[in-house]
């Protein structure tokens, strides 16, 4: 049975259509990455599974309810982003006690283990803590509750890159230990890819893509030589995305090339290689010609 089920699920404040009619299952016991671009929808999505807000229409599962109102979903969630507030009255040892009590599959032991390595005293109180710090005591929260759907939104805002680095680790040796269902919200693909089983991007109140991070790569290839080359060889291919660096100029295209057709480009000198991850993400969220390259190529030519 799938962790989450939407069946045109669609989300609008008044006028405003934020999510629309949204169509998609995620696995269960698998690290998702939710992408997209600022404003699409991916928390408007998050806090709904959470059962925070109520979809407007269609109808939303999670672990089988439900989840507004679902006391089954509080029991086994747990949603982690940077306006997780805790008492002042309480330090964050206080806070560590407090989450053993509540949460049936928390592990003290760890918690304590991350703060140390963090260096996050367990006498301080949260407010007091800087923003990277905050953001760093809330991830060790959602790592050690091992809640059965964990999701994080933005966990890594204000953290240095060494932290982040970490923070992805630490996720990601304890998901192998004890897997949940796990939806992981970042503008970093690029540093999150790796972790990353699933990929769903919202893109334009639905959803763009949703499969195998492997399967996201295989849409695009990368094309790399001289721009004339490019255009005399290349201007066959619907261009996706372009970038220069020095003398090569890069067009990342739909990667539906027969071997005849890809023999062709590289015996005219024209570098042909997989995308990262984070270059097709890049591809399908970015403009269709060279983006802000496009500015000031337009600024050259007048």
């Amino acid at each position: 049975m799938p962790a989450i089920t939407l069946k045109n699920v669609t989300k609008s404040y008044r006028s405003i259509t934020v999510l629309n009619q949204l169509n998609l299952e995620i696995r269960e016991n698998v690290i998702t990455g939710l992408v997209g671009r600022n404003g699409v929808g991916k928390t408007t999505l998050m806090k709904m599974v959470a059962g925070f807000i109520k979809e407007s229409d269609g109808e939303l599962r999670v672990l089988g309810e439900r989840p507004f109102n679902s006391l089954k979903v509080s029991a086994n969630m747990i949603f982690i982003d940077d306006m997780m507030g805790f008492p002042d009255a309480l330090t964050l040892g206080d806070l560590l006690t407090e989450c053993d009590r509540f949460y049936e599959n928390w592990d003290q032991d760890l918690a304590m283990r991350l703060l140390k390595y963090f260096k996050l005293p367990l006498s301080l109180n949260h407010r007091v803590l800087s923003k990277g710090k905050r953001s760093t005591f809330n991830a060790v929260v959602g790592i050690a509750t091992r809640c059965p759907l964990t999701m994080f939104d933005e966990p890594i805002t204000g953290m240095d890159a060494g932290a982040r680095r970490d923070f992805y680790r630490a996720l990601l040796k304890d998901y192998l230990a004890h897997p949940r269902t796990i939806l992981l919200s970042s503008h970093h693909m690029e540093e999150m890819e790796d972790l990353l089983e699933d990929i769903l991007l919202i893109d334009g109140k639905d959803s763009a893509f949703h499969g195998s991070i492997t399967e996201l790569q295989e849409k695009f290839i990368s094309l790399q030589g001289k721009e004339n080359v490019l255009k005399q060889y290349a201007n066959r291919y619907a261009v996706i995305h372009k970038s220069s660096a020095g003398p090569l100029t890069e067009w990342i295209v739909d990667n539906d090339h027969t071997n005849l057709e890809l023999t062709e480009l590289k015996q005219a000198g024209i570098r042909v290689s997989a995308v990262s991850a984070s270059e097709a993400y890049l591809a399908m969220t970015g403009q269709t010609r060279g983006g802000v390259d496009d500015v000031f190529d337009a600024m050259e030519r007048e």
